[in-house]
């Protein structure tokens, strides 16, 4: 099956992030359904659309927005998929819900977006543990290269893991400085981003 506008993908590890396997145990990270910090947002392109396409392809593992394989609970209580389901393990997405996409072992983000390692504080007395609105490019959408630092408006980043690695999708028209290639500038990943 085709959709004419959407692209057809399926969850890779199930709807949920809520639960994490420790050796043969299942350990419960989450019990509410309604945090969004919980829900998959990797899928696999079942289908592509037939009439406007981006770069993705049938087979390609992508990263999409959190509302794709949501449930959530309507004003009378009841539990409720979201507006992208379609039937069993199948959701609609729309292009411009997709934000990255795997080929050939290798991320790529799509059109208009990048995504951006946080950069450890250095200031002595900060009590941040990253640099606020600043990173180094890991994921770009051809715009820009890789691995350089760049400067963004704060507030339009959104956390996202990639491969065990905590990154920020911003839209690329943000990227508001390019200092070049990284100095003596520290990523920050911190280590219970390892333990998923």
């Amino acid at each position: 099956m085709k959709s004419v506008f959407d692209f057809i993908v399926s969850p890779k590890t199930g709807r949920s992030t809520s639960s994490s396997k420790i050796g043969n145990k299942e350990l419960l990270l989450n019990t509410e359904l309604q945090n969004h910090n919980y829900v998959s947002r990797l899928g696999t392109i079942i289908s592509t659309p037939l009439m406007e396409s981006i770069e993705v392809i049938k087979g390609d593992e992508v990263i999409v927005h959190h509302n794709v394989f949501r449930r959530f609970y309507d004003v009378r209580g009841k539990e409720k998929n979201s507006k992208s389901y379609y039937e069993k393990n199948k959701y609609f997405v729309q292009p411009d819900q997709i934000y990255a996409y795997k080929r050939d072992g290798e991320w790529k983000a799509t059109k208009g977006f990048c995504f951006v390692k946080p950069i450890k504080e250095d200031k002595m007395f900060s009590t941040d543990f990253e640099k606020p609105g600043k990173g180094i490019i890991k994921y770009s959408d051809g715009s820009l290269e890789k691995e350089i630092v760049v400067s963004f408006t704060e507030g339009m980043e959104y956390e996202f893991f990639i491969e065990k690695e905590r990154l920020y999708r911003v839209p690329t028209n943000q990227i508001t400085i390019k200092y070049g290639y990284k100095r003596n500038e520290v990523e920050y990943n911190p280590s219970w981003t390892q333990s998923s």
